[in-house]
């Protein structure tokens, strides 16, 4: 298990070389990207244009350095912060067990992380733009090379800027066309952005290839499907936020009709286009063996690509997180050590398995019991041994993943796939009160579940639907902010076993299962106790280094 070990020491080394690193381009980028142009040459010259197309695309590629290192790390603000999942990553003080108790700050590695990263890929995007915008204009790049490139950075940079104003709230907006670091804008500003740089890219991407790591123009499409979904939910305004910060009280959901109508026009335009499908198993969407579309069915629209820690910023850990010390469980003598997360109780699986036993993604899903292959001993992972695994986390694509992958980090991230587009254009439309038209979309996710069919779903079903499709796939903070029922969902988790104060009575245990789910016991009374109406955002973080970004920070931190 060195190699285990030293992996789980990988995050503080990459902490501490990002914030060597990047603190200050963070610094001087946000300072010097303003509206004053005084000063600045706008002339173009040989030192700020690229030779080739080529060399244009290369200069794009550079932004996703800023989004390989938050692959697992999303996981750990969107999936803690709900009732789905715990941390067990280190001491309590470390963030993974803070954002799990709801008790995130504005120096919390994984907000800090994440902010940080999101706006230096826009930073790098913004100046990737500019010189390919010289570039075009000096004959060194083709309208087709532009179009490649600038799609691409567009396309990147809208994704950032929805990331950041899903998580927290109205952020500043800063382009290759200036605009502020610092001053905190509307949604209205925010989000018409987001859509300028999301119809731009859709106009200059090509059509989707086959290829979900080059973002085309059907991701573009669903992009905007999601965007005009989250968008039509109305976002809490800082105001809003503020007058339930220091609340248990979940705010009155609103939509805006006509964003939603919005939402189905672009999720039918990737429908329509005949160039994407779901893949025929659900068992087959994760994993090495399964990522880059190896199996030719088009179901992954676009991904974060991951090669390990060899030339990525630093692979995903999202199979490390969930499985850090396989089979480690206290059984056959081998030992006991807690994986980074957890699901956070029996109960999650339980209700799921009570509702439809025969769904074939909850195995998938959720692990029960596993054969170590080295050893041949069956593995229990439900309490009083463990509570179950987030099967999405491992790799089961080849024999024996399960333990090598942890060691590897290479699984690529999906961010986009079409089921996510049938679920948006069936939500939509149940908003609408178009309950019957969303059956279609609907239902093709449940038959290849295996589940019942339904005439017209309701806002309830496609809610739980969103939870059975997509559990642990970095949605559950996300959708509780639009549907705004963040903390009455949390609160659930005061029906779970192990919440109640007796919980210890009711089974017996050994002494390590016993430590074990006495932290599940009081993670999950934290939730309970801790969440308020200001987690409907994150904390405004500081800096890589600590240093103040100059962003007034949102209510109640």
């Amino acid at each position: 298990m060195k190699k285990n070990n030293a992996n789980h020491s990988n995050h503080g080394r990459v902490r501490f070389l990002l914030s060597a690193a990047l603190s200050a381009i963070l610094s001087v980028a946000l300072v010097s990207c303003t509206n004053d142009d005084e000063g600045i040459d706008n002339q173009v010259t040989n030192e700020n244009v690229v030779e080739d197309d080529a060399s244009a695309l290369s200069l794009v590629n550079g932004v996703y350095s800023h989004w390989q290192p938050l692959s697992s790390s999303f996981s750990f603000i969107i999936e803690l912060n709900s009732n789905k999942l715990i941390s067990f990553e280190g001491e309590e003080s470390e963030a993974g067990p803070v954002n799990s108790r709801f008790e995130q700050v504005a120096n919390t590695w994984y907000q800090v992380k994440i902010f940080n990263h999101l706006f230096l890929g826009i930073v790098q995007a913004n100046e990737a733009i500019t010189t390919i915008n010289n570039s075009l204009a000096a004959g060194k790049v083709s309208q087709a090379g532009y179009n490649a490139a600038v799609g691409k950075a567009k396309f990147l940079r809208a994704l950032a800027y929805l990331k950041l104003t899903q998580l927290w709230g109205e952020v500043p907006v800063f382009t290759e066309e200036g605009g502020s670091t610092t001053e905190r804008q509307d949604f209205d500003v925010v989000f018409g952005q987001i859509i300028k740089d999301l119809t731009d890219a859709e106009s200059l991407l090509l059509d989707y290839s086959g290829d979900p790591r080059v973002p085309s123009k059907q991701a573009a499409q669903a992009l905007l499907a999601r965007t005009y979904l989250v968008w039509g939910d109305n976002p809490l305004t800082s105001a809003q936020v503020a007058a339930i910060a220091n609340t248990q009280t979940d705010p009155e959901f609103s939509k805006t009709d006509s964003r939603l109508e919005k939402a189905i026009e672009y999720a039918d335009r990737v429908i329509n286009s005949g160039k994407l499908a779901l893949a025929s198993d659900f068992s087959k969407l994760y994993g090495r063996d399964y990522e880059s579309n190896k199996l030719g069915q088009n179901e992954h629209l676009f991904t974060i690509a991951h090669d390990g820690d060899k030339k990525d910023a630093q692979g995903n850990h999202q199979t490390h997180c969930s499985w850090t010390f396989p089979f480690q469980n206290g059984e056959h003598g081998e030992g006991y050590t807690q994986n980074h997360t957890e699901a956070a109780d029996d109960d999650v699986y339980d209700s799921w398995l009570a509702e439809y036993p025969n769904d074939k993604r909850l195995a998938k899903t959720y692990f029960v019991e596993l054969t170590n292959p080295e050893t041949g001993n069956k593995h229990v992972y439900y309490s009083p041994v463990y509570t179950p695994i987030n099967g999405k986390g491992v790799d089961q694509s080849y024999e024996d993943a399960e333990n090598l992958e942890i060691t590897q980090n290479s699984v690529d991230r999906i961010e986009i796939r079409y089921a996510e587009v049938l679920l948006i254009k069936a939500e939509a439309l149940v908003q609408l009160g178009r309950n019957q038209e969303a059956a279609e979309p609907f239902n093709q996710l449940r038959r290849r579940a295996g589940i019942e069919t339904v005439a017209a779903p309701t806002f309830d079903q496609i809610k739980r639907e969103w939870d059975y499709e997509f559990t642990y796939e970095q949605f559950s903070v996300l959708n509780s902010y639009r549907w705004k029922d963040l903390v009455s969902s949390v609160k659930k988790v005061s029906t779970y076993k192990h919440f109640a104060d007796d919980w210890e009575s009711k089974q017996t245990f050994t002494a390590d299962q016993k430590a074990y789910f006495e932290k599940v016991h009081n993670h999950l009374k934290a939730k309970y106790n801790n969440v308020r109406g200001k987690h409907y955002r994150q904390p405004i973080p500081t800096g890589l280094r600590g240093e103040d970004l100059g962003i007034a920070q949102n209510p109640g931190y």
